[in-house]
């Protein structure tokens, strides 16, 4: 494997700690969500891993929806990262709902698999994450 790019991110304090890109473009305080006890008010590492996976799937969506002739640039992804409790661990489990303007919910749902199939965020998570990818 060739390596294209790397992110380097520093994090201290865990989930309610900081994070730092080694470049100073990114940096956020994060905290636990309310929901599991925490005081919320900054990102939590669901959110970002949402929004990472996000921004990648579209960018797949594209790839596979150009050369069928399917201008994707308009489309959007709402990702929906749950933390689950599982037994005595705990496991997350993801929602993608992908809108495509102007495509039959067939056809879209046909992309958004095929994206799902390609996005190398999406490649990670297969057999880790329950995921569910559904046109809307």
């Amino acid at each position: 494997m060739e390596k294209v790019y790397t992110a380097s991110v520093t994090v201290i304090g865990g989930r309610d700690g900081h994070a730092k890109s080694s470049d100073g473009i990114f940096e956020t305080d994060l905290r636990k969500p309310k929901e599991m006890g925490g005081q919320g008010g900054a990102p939590n590492p669901e959110q970002l891993f949402a929004t990472a996976w996000g921004s990648c799937y579209l960018g797949a969506l594209q790839s596979v929806a150009e050369p069928e002739g399917v201008d994707a640039s308009n489309a959007s992804v709402n990702v929906h990262v749950s933390f689950n409790k599982n037994g005595k661990g705990f496991a997350l489990s993801a929602d993608l709902d992908v809108h495509i303007p102007d495509v039959s919910i067939e056809e879209a749902q046909a992309l958004a698999d095929k994206a799902h199939a390609v996005c190398p965020y999406s490649k990670a998570t297969k057999g880790n994450i329950e995921t569910r990818v559904t046109a809307v």
